[in-house]
């Protein structure tokens, strides 16, 4: 389709706002934390990099980013396992209900996070009478981070087929042997995408982790919501928010790089 300079010029036009609208705000977020106000004032008076001394010296920033990092690597093993599971169910296997299945899995990330939250409190405290802590944040954000995995290895076993599985069965191997040698090296890259993307998506999550985490427990989006305002700790505050962009951004793209080659491939 070819389109005409006035349309090109509009679109170009328009996604250039949109981009603006959506990364300006990080650009002023990375500027603040060089900023020498104790304050998010704007512009900046002076520029220093004192505060990032400071945030790499907070011990209550770095102990939540390890709590971050733990329940994000819990999350996404779980989703691993279970979202693989779940997607290879699905594909090679026709059962009653399974399109509810396939609903139901993808579900919890379509729902707003604060019915999630709201449900998974009530599930823990009211009808397992567990404890909030960490093991109940890794459970709660294990239930949407599983959908990445399971996206991405589905959309992986709907390409490659059954035929090499076939043939690995016809010449005497069994589901685990076909599974190791056949089915797990063809899911490999989407696994890893899968796993970035669940890593990423559990590591900046604050919402249902309000709800799940009880008292005690601080992850990094915590502590940046419950530091933002206090006395002198703005400008460590942006340092940890450009740090959990860098966070954040670096999975995203492994996983979007992952995608690219394996769609080149084939």
């Amino acid at each position: 389709m070819r389109l005409s300079s006035t349309a090109r010029a509009v679109l170009a036009t328009v996604t250039t706002l949109v981009l603006a609208v959506i990364y300006l705000p990080l650009g002023v977020v990375l500027v603040n934390s060089f900023s020498t106000s104790t304050t998010l004032t704007w512009p900046p008076p002076g520029f220093t990099l004192e505060w990032w001394g400071r945030a790499f010296r907070n011990v209550g920033a770095l102990e939540a980013i390890g709590t971050s990092v733990q329940i994000a690597l819990g999350a996404t093993a779980i989703s691993l396992v279970l979202g693989t599971l779940v997607a290879i169910a699905l594909q090679r296997y026709r059962f009653f209900g399974r399109d509810v299945v396939s609903l139901l899995v993808i579900l919890p990330i379509a729902l707003p996070g604060i019915v999630t939250g709201i449900a998974l409190n009530n599930f823990f405290r009211t009808i397992i009478d567990v404890r909030l802590g960490i093991f109940t944040i890794i459970v709660a954000h294990a239930t949407f981070c599983i959908v990445t995995v399971f996206n991405n290895v589905i959309a992986r076993l709907r390409r490659t087929g059954t035929s090499l599985e076939e043939a690995s069965a016809d010449l005497g191997a069994g589901i685990w042997t076909t599974f190791r040698l056949v089915t797990f090296p063809q899911l490999r890259s989407a696994l890893l995408a899968g796993g970035l993307l669940a890593f990423a998506l559990s590591f900046d999550e604050i919402i249902v982790t309000t709800f799940t985490a009880g008292s005690g427990v601080t992850t990094l989006p915590i502590w940046i919501f419950e530091n933002l305002f206090r006395p002198n700790q703005a400008p460590i505050v942006s340092v940890i928010a450009v740090m959990l962009v860098a966070v954040s951004v670096v999975p995203i793209w492994l996983a979007q790089r992952l995608a690219g080659a394996d769609q080149a491939q084939h």
